[in-house]
């Protein structure tokens, strides 16, 4: 008598009998992260770095998060942060970073496929682009620009539904995303 089990004593589907059939843990695995693109404007310079006293500028932020194949289960994810700041009605800074990550993903359904790379991609590059855009809003002579977290799935949803994707009672306030 053996205790070996062969992959023929297996139901169908490879799974031992005394599991039980549910979600698994998929994981994506970052192949290769990059600055793809930055830019940050200062057209009022100097005058909007010597405020003196005036109210904190107020900033429009804009997240935009794109994937396109790149092969079987592999693709790019391109995450867009674009901040802009303005103070009494003049522009004191404009920043965009896009930051991208080629990222690896198991065999999936094509819909499952494309939530999992526009939620679990950008929630993974976002650490670093939030640190480019703080360090080049410094450099460019202001504090630097530190965002909250950002809820990704919200994101895809206003992307997916458009217009008609309205927030829950469970949705917690954001900002301009």
């Amino acid at each position: 008598m053996s205790d070996e089990t062969n992959s023929n004593d297996l139901p169908a589907g490879g799974q031992d009998q005394g599991q039980q059939a549910g979600p698994r843990a998929v994981s994506v695995v970052v192949n290769a992260q990059y600055l793809k693109d930055l830019s940050f404007e200062n057209p009022n310079a100097p005058q909007s770095l010597v405020g003196g006293g005036q109210q904190p500028p107020k900033i429009e932020m804009a997240v935009d998060v794109q994937a396109r194949g790149l092969g079987e289960n592999v693709a790019e994810v391109a995450l867009t942060l674009r901040a802009e700041a303005t103070q009494s009605e003049r522009t004191a800074f404009i920043a965009e970073v896009v930051y991208a990550g080629v990222l690896s993903i198991p065999p999936l359904p094509p819909e499952q496929a494309k939530a999992l790379l526009l939620i679990e991609g950008p929630r993974l590059l976002f650490p670093f682009a939030r640190q480019i855009l703080a360090t080049v809003v410094q450099q460019g002579g202001f504090p630097p620009l530190m965002l909250q977290p950002i809820d990704f799935v919200d994101v895809y949803r206003r992307q997916t539904l458009g217009p008609q994707a309205q927030p829950t009672a469970n949705d917690a306030p954001q900002g301009t995303a």
